[in-house]
């Protein structure tokens, strides 16, 4: 159980590393959060497995989680649309 705790962990950190690396591109920021929601839900599953098997929290964790990947695409595919790349840099905040 310690060795599921430590690799969440450090999925955890790797993605919060990434996300702030990576600051220039939406896209690979929004990858990152989904890593970083995976490692939430890879730490949940095995805690709650380890409690008795009520599944039922990390389901609707999941659900949110896929709406929340959904509207991180369609912010991604509107900015292409508009601006034609996903740079933070290339559009004016002002307009």
């Amino acid at each position: 159980m310690m060795i599921f705790k430590f690799t969440s962990f450090f999925m955890f950190l790797g993605g919060l590393l990434v996300f702030s690396l990576k600051r220039k591109h939406l896209l690979l920021m929004l990858l990152s959060l989904e890593f970083i929601i995976l490692s939430i839900y890879f730490l949940m599953f095995f805690y709650f497995s380890f409690l008795g098997g009520d599944y039922f929290f990390s389901m609707v964790f999941l659900t949110f989680s896929v709406c929340e990947g959904v509207l991180g695409l369609s912010v991604l595919v509107s900015l292409i649309r508009t601006h034609g790349n996903d740079y933070f840099q290339s559009f004016n905040v002002l307009w």
